[in-house]
């Protein structure tokens, strides 16, 4: 800006030098040429004067002043000449008039034997003179001419370029100075505008709407970047807080962003990824992981089409899924996302196991009665032998509605449906009545249970406590060993009202400990099925307990015995 401010006034003066110059000039041409009219013509009623009065002598004494101004003057004398009527020229102060040719021709002697005064001017083939010439008619008829020569308007021009030259220079330097220290000062209230902070009152008037403008532009900015850092702040809390890595590439496969449960999920060292200085080498997303599950769905992705895969890492399996990211038509980037399906996945494996274990529990009884039935039915078996044939076809029975009853049971705990309203429960009472009913069996086991309790009230179903209790009482009954104990404890331990269950038998292997509470699931199998059990016992107490918001632990030592508790809320 400084240079063209500059440039302009350098420009304006020069321009200006060069006008006035050729108007001043043109001026003093056109007052020259005033005062050459004026000199003529008051020389002309001089000798219009002395010719009328003196005739041709008059000239000779004018030949001597003239030849004597010529000495001690280089002041250029004009011409005079004196023209007969009939054109010739009688007299010339220049040259012989018998040398020069009739004058009656000339324009000013034309217009003077017409009108009796005539003028011209007439310049020089040179361009660099031009002459003026006046003529006047005498009384006699002839004619008195006067030709006064000067330099031409254009003469006058070259004669002072030296000088005009000079006086440019000077007056351009001069100019430059001014233009420099100007432009200074012009531009200086335009530096000094603080663009975070534009003030009116720090600048002239001319440039009140640039800073309106830049404080417009100001307000408007910081509108969007306040708006773009609440979108950015919102965008990062959203992601940061999401369980589902996170990652977002461009064109080029390069990470753009990602949340800090994609670096978890990944097992990515974020420190070296910071560290990177930003190449785009290490920026590269196939740096997070180099499976070829991963490889496969980013550059699905990255060609346009939606990418899916499955990926198994550390022990848990996540789904990762890349959807492309299109701008006008053009592929941007790509978005990957990364869930973590590692509990749809056991469920589903639970699943699978639980439909077998199902037709497996339910084929045995199924199978059983299903052959007693036939032998009965062709008659193959002896009188004395149907009722025990009967009792086992009862047996198998009640084990096949035992079995589907706990499974009911299960499916409406997992579901969340049971049709029980919630009340207030004394486990002390629930308890007592369990042992109660359990004081034949293991008394007929060979085992001795007891009961320790105090009144510890919980918010619950009656029915599902009651057939939590009783379901851990019958197991440590079952795999006690002859004359083992089973203690029963209802207290409340640290404020939490808690039931324990405590025997002396077999115990549990600690590799078996975390899944004895699965559905089906025993440690001896035989045994189980000896004693009767479905393998749904102790599942039926873990949902149970998660029905009603408890906790379940257990201690175990192989030969010394197991203790439960169900700590409530």
């Amino acid at each position: 800006m400084k240079r063209r401010i500059f440039r302009s006034i350098c420009i304006v003066a020069l321009f200006s030098i060069l006008i006035a110059t050729w108007t001043t000039t043109s001026l003093l041409g056109q007052e020259a040429n005033r005062q050459t009219r004026e000199e003529v013509k008051r020389e002309i009623c001089y000798l219009s004067a002395g010719l009328e009065e003196s005739g041709a002598e008059y000239f000779d004494e004018l030949d001597k002043i003239e030849s004597h101004i010529a000495r001690d003057s280089d002041r250029q004398i004009n011409r005079i000449t004196w023209i007969a009527e009939d054109g010739n020229v009688i007299y010339d102060s220049y040259a012989e008039p018998s040398t020069l040719p009739n004058h009656s021709d000339r324009p000013e002697v034309k217009e003077a034997m017409e009108t009796g005064e005539g003028e011209t001017f007439r310049v020089s083939d040179t361009l660099a003179e031009q002459t003026y010439y006046y003529a006047k008619r005498l009384s006699g008829g002839t004619i008195i001419r006067v030709a006064s020569t000067t330099r031409t308007d254009l003469a006058s021009v070259i004669h002072t370029v030296p000088a005009m030259l000079m006086m440019a220079g000077v007056i351009f330097v001069i100019t430059m100075i001014f233009a420099d220290t100007q432009t200074k000062r012009i531009v200086k209230p335009i530096n000094e505008i603080d663009p975070d902070n534009p003030q009116i009152d720090q600048v002239y008037e001319e440039l009140d709407p640039l800073v309106r403008s830049l404080q417009r532009q100001k307000l408007t900015i910081k509108q969007q970047m306040q708006t773009l850092k609440e979108k950015q702040e919102e965008f990062t809390a959203i992601t940061e807080n999401m369980k589902e890595g996170f990652i977002v590439v461009d064109s080029k496969a390069n990470v753009i962003s990602y949340n800090s449960s994609a670096v978890r999920i990944l097992g990515v060292d974020i420190s070296k990824i910071e560290n990177q200085g930003g190449e785009p080498e290490h920026r590269n997303v196939l740096n997070f992981n180099h499976s070829a599950s991963f490889r496969e769905v980013v550059s699905d992705a990255l060609h346009g089409e939606r990418g899916q895969q499955n990926l198994e890492l550390n022990g848990k399996y996540y789904q990762l899924i890349a959807s492309p990211v299109v701008e006008s038509g053009d592929k941007r980037g790509a978005v990957v996302v990364i869930l973590d399906v590692t509990e749809e996945q056991n469920r589903e494996e639970l699943r699978r196991e639980f439909t077998a274990n199902v037709s497996h529990e339910l084929k045995t009884p199924l199978t059983s009665i299903s052959g007693y039935a036939e032998i009965m039915k062709d008659g193959l078996v002896r009188p004395e032998d149907m009722g025990r044939f009967s009792e086992k076809i009862y047996t198998e029975a009640q084990r096949l509605i035992t079995l589907v009853g706990d499974i009911i049971k299960l499916s409406r705990l997992d579901e969340e449906k049971v049709e029980i309203e919630k009340t207030d429960v004394d486990l002390c009472q629930i308890a007592a009545g369990v042992v109660t009913r359990l004081k034949e069996t293991a008394r007929t086991a060979g085992i001795e249970i007891s009961l320790t309790a105090k009144p510890a009230v919980v918010n619950g179903a009656s029915q599902i406590l009651d057939e939590m209790i009783f379901n851990l009482c019958e197991n440590a009954i079952k795999y006690n060993r002859p004359h083992g104990r089973v203690d029963v404890v209802v207290d409340e331990i640290n404020h939490h009202p808690t039931v324990i269950v405590k025997d002396t038998g077999i115990g549990i292997a600690e590799k078996d400990q975390d899944r004895i509470f699965e559905r089906f699931y025993r440690v001896d199998k035989s045994h189980s099925r000896q004693i009767g059990g479905t393998g749904l016992g102790l599942s039926i107490v873990k949902h149970g307990a998660i029905y009603h918001k408890a906790k379940v632990e257990m201690e175990s030592k192989m030969g010394v015995g197991t203790t439960i508790k169900i700590i409530f809320p």
